[in-house]
């Protein structure tokens, strides 16, 4: 007889898989005073997004193996520990070099809640029912990159970008108290510690889907944090705003994936979920070209030109709400057997993928208003080509 697994809270998910989104994006209002504060470039303070994903890879390597190993509560408490010393190093960084060093240990720790939690909820939940979830959350993620630069646009404004590093701390504490009292152990008994790291590699890279889905989900969280690495820059520094004000704006721009994943739930009654994701990839390249037009129609600080940035945006980030949760839904359904290794090598792919086009933004960043634009369109058309590749070989 199987042996029944419990099922974690909707919430206690949300919490889980959005506490790194938050620690990613809550600093990102400070960013211009965090380069003044460090006597650092623009470029060099951008580089403290891309070396979080490439810090998030090499955990999420790590903590997806272990927990196939030492169980999927122990995984995720230790994670949330280390998470938690990465963000008292942030809070006591003297140079740049340091905040580099304390963002990867961070980054290290965070990843535990993603790949951990996407573990747990494939293998307790399945189906139709897993989409539905995964469209849930990732409508209540949405929220999250955007609550970063709310709380931290506001805290940056009156207390200082230190501040919104000691509430990271906090938070680790939080976070960790409620994982504590609240995860039940998921793996079942039965299931071996002794699975082959290598046999699940050699697995992964002959399936041309996982190959699909791991550019997908790479791109599309890439285009997603490089967005929120070059637009405190565009909107503080080109439109003016004030780093509290951008990020209550944020708000807005979330709205859109929000509604992305609510209709991608709806679409499941009609669609496929691969022709979903290819119908998101679409839509995100729309609002790319649509961005790029207005980049060289010649933009202005002004109200209007700001409204229209953020129609592009909107669209752009409604196709990523479409795509994100079918992909990951759909991507290890056929490594039920290895779900914590499966999902530690996969994650060790995309996430080193999100960390190359994060470091593509930081590199490109010139000031120019076209260079994420064209950067997002050339993203985006790679998109369509993948999701079409993947809908007909279904």
């Amino acid at each position: 007889m199987a042996q029944k697994i419990s099922t974690p809270s909707l919430l206690l998910f949300i919490v889980l898989v959005g506490f790194p989104q938050i620690s990613e994006t809550i600093y990102t209002p400070s960013l211009p005073d965090i380069a003044a504060q460090l006597q650092a470039s623009g470029n060099s303070i951008q580089l403290t997004l891309s070396i979080y994903f490439l810090g998030f890879a090499a955990g999420v390597f790590c903590w997806g193996r272990l927990s196939d190993v030492i169980g999927r509560r122990p995984s995720l408490l230790w994670g949330i520990a280390v998470y938690g010393i990465g963000s008292i190093g942030c809070y006591f960084s003297p140079s740049v070099e340091w905040l580099l060093i304390s963002r990867f240990i961070q980054a290290f720790g965070a990843s535990t809640g993603s790949v951990v939690t996407q573990t747990i909820l494939r293998e307790s939940i399945a189906g139709d029912k897993r989409h539905g979830v995964f469209a849930q959350i990732s409508a209540a993620l949405a929220f999250t990159p955007a609550i970063g630069p709310l709380i931290g646009g506001w805290i940056d404004q009156w207390l200082g970008f230190r501040a919104v590093f000691m509430t990271l701390v906090v938070m680790s504490l939080a976070i960790f108290a409620y994982t504590w009292r609240s995860l039940p152990e998921t793996r079942a008994a039965s299931a071996t510690a002794k699975i082959s790291t290598l046999a699940v590699v050699k697995r992964l890279l002959t399936d041309g889907r996982i190959w699909a889905f791991g550019i997908l989900i790479g791109a599309t969280n890439g285009i997603l944090f490089s967005y929120y690495a070059e637009a405190p820059f565009i909107f503080i520094e080109f439109f003016q705003m004030s780093p509290g004000w951008f990020g209550f704006f944020g708000i807005f721009v979330a709205l859109s994936s929000i509604i992305g994943a609510f209709a991608s739930k709806r679409m499941l009654a009609s669609f496929a979920a691969e022709r979903i994701i290819m119908i998101g990839c679409l839509t995100s390249a729309v609002g790319a070209l649509f961005l790029v037009g207005l980049a060289l129609g010649g933009l202005q600080p002004t109200l209007v030109h700001m409204a229209l940035m953020v129609i592009g945006i909107f669209v752009l980030l409604l196709g990523i709400g479409m795509a994100i949760p079918n992909c990951l839904s759909l991507a290890l359904v056929k490594y039920g057997d290895v779900l914590g290794t499966a999902g530690a090598v996969f994650g060790l792919g995309y996430y080193l993928l999100v960390s190359l086009i994060t470091s593509g933004m930081s590199y490109l960043h010139n000031g120019s208003l076209l260079t994420m634009p064209a950067y997002f369109l050339a993203l985006t058309l790679m998109m369509a080509i993948v999701s079409k590749s993947l809908h007909v070989g279904r």
